[in-house]
């Protein structure tokens, strides 16, 4: 073997070795990106979410947003009814579970819609795949069947995280005995003839509407609220929402309240003195900076008078800004 320090390397060779590598690299590259464009779902901080792995082990495709991944499950197999107002899923009868960047891999949050009989057995495996049961409480009074929620969180790496959210799922299923997807109890409409532009015009927001169901969804940009120390987004649940359905005259409106801890008893007093039931109050979450309350309401009459006692209850909110009002949309 000749001396390293005497051999001669061609131009030549030294070029192309250099070009070879160029073009294995731009390759390498190129695959990883277009990898990253079918699979993962880039959030802002150029983390990822796999959402490939969150699909196969689910079961069940869900919707990206800015770096997040939800899963929802409407309780089709429920049949509730609230002063007369049949309760569909986009009236706030919906299971979803959310998977965003975290430095384990994913925090994951969820919201597990449950009945009196579900709640020990799916309480229990929450425990047992070692999650946490952050919250549990009602959205509703007079509902009939009960219906009971549990948010649950956990992080660690994405296949960790979603199978054991298949698990909470799968209890779900167990224990009623059916997919509740698969219910036809409520997968229908409601009567909606309501004056949707009015409403825009009183709360100053536009809503999506589903299956009869007009329902707004609103952020909170003013404030940066974390879990963990990860983001949690209007997506995540971060979010005040209100759902309407019936007529003109008389009109049904349920929803959640999202507030500062200053903010809990002002908005509390502006919809009890506009006529709206407050019929829970709570946390959603346990470690979240700042302190977060939320707030489940629901409401029955003329649908205006309903949309401005909401709005006397938002303006209560993000004064912090110098301003009324302070939510946007998402």
């Amino acid at each position: 073997m000749k001396p390293f320090g005497k051999q001669i390397v061609p131009v030549k060779s030294s070029l192309t070795r250099i070009l070879v590598f160029l073009g294995c690299s731009i390759m390498g590259y190129t695959a990883n990106a277009q990898a990253n464009h079918n699979n993962p779902v880039a959030g802002n901080n150029g983390a990822a979410v796999d959402t490939a792995v969150i699909e196969r082990i689910m079961g069940v495709k869900g919707k990206a947003n800015k770096g997040e991944y939800k899963i929802t499950i409407p309780q089709n197999d429920l049949d509730v009814k609230v002063d007369g107002f049949k309760i569909i899923p986009p009236m706030g009868l919906g299971t979803w579970v959310a998977f965003t960047p975290a430095k384990e891999g994913v925090m994951v949050m969820g919201d597990i819609v449950l009945t009196e009989t579900d709640l020990g057995p799916v309480q229990q495996e929450i425990i047992r795949q070692g999650l946490t049961s952050t919250a549990i409480h009602n959205h509703f009074v007079r509902n009939h069947p009960n219906i009971i929620f549990m948010h649950m969180g956990g992080s660690g790496t994405t296949e960790a995280m979603s199978q054991k959210a298949r698990a909470v799922l799968d209890k779900v299923k167990a224990v009623r005995g059916a997919d509740p997807m698969k219910g036809t109890a409520s997968n229908e409409n409601v009567q909606n003839t309501l004056d949707t532009k009015r409403l825009d015009q009183v709360l100053g927001y536009t809503a999506e509407m589903s299956k009869g169901v007009y329902k707004y969804t609103i952020g909170r940009p003013d404030v940066q609220l974390t879990e963990h120390g990860v983001p949690v987004s209007t997506f995540l649940g971060f979010n005040t929402w209100a759902a309407f359905q019936g007529t003109p005259e008389k009109a049904a409106v349920a929803g959640d309240f999202t507030m500062l801890e200053n903010e809990v008893e002002p908005v509390l007093k502006a919809l009890v003195e506009n006529g709206i039931e407050v019929v829970a109050l709570h946390n959603h979450m346990v470690h979240e900076q700042p302190r977060i309350f939320f707030l489940h309401y629901w409401g029955v009459g003329p649908a205006e008078q309903l949309a401005k006692g909401l709005r006397a209850a938002l303006d209560q909110t993000g004064k912090k800004q110098g301003r009324a009002g302070g939510m946007r949309m998402h």
